[in-house]
C-alpha cells in the first residue's frame, strides 16, 4: 500500500479523462509536500484537505497540465552529481519536468537539490 502512489494515480487518471478535480484517501505529510511542489510549479491547481476521522480525504482541483506522475520505487539514493542519470530515465526531455527528492534539508525538486549541492532519495516524477 503506497499512498503517494494511489494519490499520483488518481490524478494521473483523472486528468487523462478530462476531470477537474479528484479524490483520495488517506492523507499524509509526504502526499502534502508533493503537492505543495506540484502546485508551486503549476502542474496542479489549489488542493484541500477534509479531515473525516479516518486518515483524511485529499481533493486535488487539476488544470490539465499533467502529461505523466508517478512515484519512483524503489527510492534510489542519489549524490548530489548523479541527477542526470535518472533524468533521462523518469523525464522526456532536458529541462522538461521535475523529479521530486527528499533531502536532508526537505522535499524539493532535483533541480533545487542541484543548486543547493544536495543529493537524497528519489521519491516521485512529474511532467
Amino acid at each position: 500500500m503506497d499512498n503517494l502512489a494511489n494519490l499520483l494515480s488518481n490524478v494521473l487518471n483523472a486528468e487523462k479523462i478530462g476531470k477537474r478535480t479528484t479524490c483520495s484517501k488517506p492523507s499524509s505529510k509526504l502526499i502534502k509536500n508533493v503537492l505543495d511542489i506540484m502546485q508551486k510549479d503549476k502542474y496542479i491547481g489549489s488542493y484541500e484537505i477534509v479531515e473525516d476521522g479516518k486518515g483524511n480525504i485529499v481533493k486535488v482541483n487539476l488544470i490539465g497540465k499533467i502529461n505523466k506522475c508517478g512515484v519512483i520505487t524503489p527510492r534510489f539514493s542519489v549524490k548530489k552529481d548523479g541527477f542526470k542519470k535518472y533524468e533521462k530515465r523518469y523525464l522526456p526531455a532536458k529541462g522538461f519536468g521535475f523529479i521530486i527528492v527528499s533531502t536532508s534539508k526537505g522535499i524539493m525538486t532535483h533541480v533545487e537539490a542541484q543548486e543547493l549541492g544536495l543529493g537524497g532519495r528519489l521519491i516521485s516524477y512529474c511532467y
